[in-house]
């Protein structure tokens, strides 16, 4: 179980409201964690565990991206509305709001890996460390590894697969079926998933507007607005220390994750051998370890 929050709320967001909660006290002397959830158009329930870090004290800020969990949805908004800068600005505007901007970790798990790793390009003052956890630093790498752990499901499960996506049958239980397959060798082997995943997962079922704009109807048909999307020429102007995750069977595979340890200067690379793509559900204490072992060294 993570611990209680300390506090939770919204904060305005022009005319919008982001969904927040604290876990541990802010401004008390350590930076606070800010998580920042994948998707696009994922909500922070599965990133809760983090909240553990706050018993070490360090305290940790969550939050629902716009169109998002307790956050402003907007499904009636073409695609051209969601946009990396708009996150970037809101992401921005929660730590303004929260009174943390001049001292703070981001934690960007997945799509909010790159997202993370785009802001600590402008080398905001406050920014102590950067945590990119099992995330691309280019679309077209992922979509191209993608492809090569597709290759490697069993043919039945990929015939149903390219059966469904022909028809363009996405909500297919069978199709949803063969898709799992992939889930549980490359996003979450713990069985069954935990709770706090399962949230998440369902809160993107149950709006998908942010993450079919943005990505597209699965995770093997990205064909929205990211699909070309890649910041490997600026990882280079990242000059915060940084902390790069990934799991040995992870969806965001070695190819994956490699430009940030090329291009960021001292990155860390830690590989977790029994994970995925959530090595803090599927290895939680080595998980907390590293992380601690991190944020002491800032």
């Amino acid at each position: 179980m993570s611990p209680d929050p300390s506090a939770k709320g919204t904060v305005p967001f022009g005319e919008y409201r982001t969904w927040y909660r604290v876990t541990g006290e802010l401004g008390a002397g350590r930076p606070a964690v800010v998580a920042v959830h994948g998707g696009p158009g994922s909500t922070h329930d599965y990133l809760l565990p983090l909240a553990r870090l706050a018993d070490d004290g360090w305290p940790v800020v969550h939050y629902d991206q716009l169109g998002n969990g307790g956050s402003t949805h907007l499904p009636d908004k073409d695609a051209g509305f969601w946009t990396v800068d708009l996150f970037l600005d809101e992401l921005a505007n929660l730590l303004e709001k929260l009174g943390i901007s001049d001292d703070y970790v981001l934690f960007g798990q997945s799509w909010g890996g790159p997202l993370c790793a785009t802001h600590a390009m402008d080398a905001p003052p406050g920014l102590r460390g950067l945590v990119v956890a099992n995330a691309p630093a280019s679309y077209p790498i992922w979509l191209a590894e993608m492809a090569r752990l597709r290759a490697e499901l069993p043919p039945e499960v990929d015939a149903t697969l390219r059966r469904h996506e022909a028809a363009k049958t996405f909500d297919s239980p069978e199709y949803h079926a063969a898709m799992r397959v992939f889930y549980d060798r490359h996003v979450c082997r713990v069985t069954p998933w935990p709770r706090d995943f399962l949230s998440s997962f369902m809160e993107i079922y149950n709006d998908p507007t942010v993450y079919y704009a943005m990505n597209g109807p699965t995770e093997f048909h990205v064909i929205g607005s990211l699909k070309d999307w890649s910041i490997v020429d600026g990882l280079h102007r990242v000059d915060t220390p940084t902390l790069l995750i990934s799991g040995r069977h992870d969806e965001a595979t070695p190819a994956v994750v490699q430009p940030y340890q090329d291009h960021i200067p001292g990155a860390r690379w830690e590989i977790f051998e029994e994970s995925s793509h959530l090595p803090h559900l599927e290895e939680p204490e080595r998980f907390r370890q590293v992380m601690n072992d991190f944020l002491k060294s800032l």
